[in-house]
């Protein structure tokens, strides 16, 4: 038997209880055997011992909203034209592990190009891979109009990460499909960006094709997941049946009563438009986007703390895997921005980056806490979250990661990625070259006299 004993730390256990200093915690066999006193008195000369003393012990952090599969695009364009499955299969592979070093543990992946997600996940668990537990969707079900992609998605068939499908029997059709080559998950995109339409996504599904992917999955014992980025969408997802909503923009009451009627668990994913609103000046976003994606948030928020008031149960997701979320970088943003925007506690955010997210890894009861019998993933953090939670972003406070009982290496450099020149888009140019915008008018001058 492998075992390890985490001495002297101060353990927060995910439940939401009080932490307790100086709790040592007893790891035997990928399961937390013993915790306190009996912890001490259950370890044997084979033990390992992790000294935790003046540290946090807490559970591994579960991301329930990634794209580990895109390899970071910086648009659409780059990621459904400019990519190879057998490359991307490859890359995915490589940003796992820095999944893991980042303390992130566990991972749902809920849609992906082709069907690498599944495989990823399968090659992590068969141990040819080495990165975070997963859960995994196919191609996520648009309508025709569905996603943010505009008339990049065909009107019909595959596109990149989407499977646009036409009719209650295409529905069916592929989410038995899809659950016959392993999903844990169907997504749908309910709402979408409409080239024609000025503004927002809007709703490009309506309730009764809602239902019948919810009763399609359903009745195969899989959960539903869906992108809805208005109020619209939220409320009839919730309607319809879907498990788990990411986003809920600019939610209304009348949404969220729907949520609550229905226990649906939300997943708002505020860290893409965080780092946009925050950061995108340094990457070249539109100057005019950036109090676009803060006033989403600000609005967003004040109405989303309403639901966790009424015990709505919230996730943690970072939309990791684009360009603005780079793998390994943003993951526990999540948490900062849940205490930020929605005034949770600490205690609050780090609950939900934990216990709730067993909801998304279909393992409720079995992970996301530090109670005797459960999954052994654990964080050692050179410092108090409950203080501020930040320190959980901090790559350098993460000393000790744990995954089924098996510490992870987090020493040896992970090679350096260079990007393939083939997966960039090239554009000659930002804008066209009009001849006053290349020449001054001293120059325009000179030649009205040739």
């Amino acid at each position: 038997m492998t075992s390890i004993l985490i001495r002297g730390g101060t353990l927060v256990d995910g439940t939401g209880s009080p932490a307790r200093a100086g709790e040592d915690v007893l790891l035997r066999d990928g399961r937390v055997a013993a915790l306190g006193a009996a912890a001490g008195a259950g370890a044997d000369a084979a033990t390992e011992i992790v000294d935790a003393t003046g540290r946090t012990v807490m559970p591994g952090l579960i991301d329930a909203h990634t794209h580990l599969t895109f390899g970071e695009p910086t648009g659409n364009d780059e990621l459904f034209h400019h990519r190879t499955e057998a490359y991307s299969s490859m890359l995915s592979a490589y940003n796992a592990r820095k999944v893991l070093r980042a303390g992130v543990t566990s991972v749902l992946d809920a849609d992906c190009l082709w069907n690498i997600g599944v495989e990823l996940r399968d090659a992590i668990e068969s141990g040819i891979v080495e990165g975070p537990r997963m859960r995994a969707g196919g191609q996520a079900l648009m309508t025709m109009l569905g996603g943010t992609a505009g008339r990049m998605i065909a009107d019909e068939g595959r596109t990149g990460y989407a499977t646009v499908v036409t009719g209650r029997d295409v529905m069916v059709n592929e989410i038995r499909r899809q659950i016959k080559y392993g999903v844990d998950w169907i997504k749908i995109m309910v709402t979408g960006l409409i080239p024609s339409m000025k503004g927002p996504e809007v709703k490009v599904w309506n309730i009764d094709e809602l239902r019948t992917v919810c009763d399609t999955a359903h009745e195969l014992n899989t959960k539903v997941v869906a992108h809805c980025r208005n109020s619209d969408s939220t409320r009839d997802a919730a309607r319809a049946g879907v498990d788990l909503i990411y986003h809920a923009s600019y939610v209304d009451d009348e949404a969220l009563e729907a949520v609550v009627e229905a226990g649906s668990a939300l997943c708002p994913t505020f860290t893409l438009l965080g780092n946009l609103a925050d950061y995108g000046a340094k990457i070249g976003t539109a100057p005019e986007l950036l109090d676009v994606f803060r006033a989403e948030i600000e609005v967003t928020a004040k109405q989303l703390a309403k639901a966790h008031a009424a015990g709505v149960p919230f996730l943690a997701g970072s939309e990791t895997g684009f360009a603005v979320t780079p793998v390994g970088e943003w993951h526990a943003r999540e948490l900062e921005m849940f205490v930020e925007y929605m005034g949770m506690t600490p205690m609050e955010a780090i609950v939900a980056a934990t216990r709730n997210g067993a909801f998304a890894m279909r393992a409720e009861g079995e992970l996301g806490t530090l109670e005797v019998g459960r999954i052994a993933d654990v964080l050692v953090v050179d410092g108090d979250p409950l203080a501020d939670v930040r320190v959980l972003q901090d790559r350098e406070r993460i000393v000790e990661v744990i995954k089924d009982g098996r510490r992870i290496d987090l020493v040896t450099p992970i090679p350096e990625r260079k990007q393939r020149a083939s997966d960039q888009v090239r554009f000659l140019a930002a804008c066209p070259l009009t001849r006053s915008l290349a020449l001054t008018e001293d120059d325009l001058e000179r030649l009205s006299h040739v």
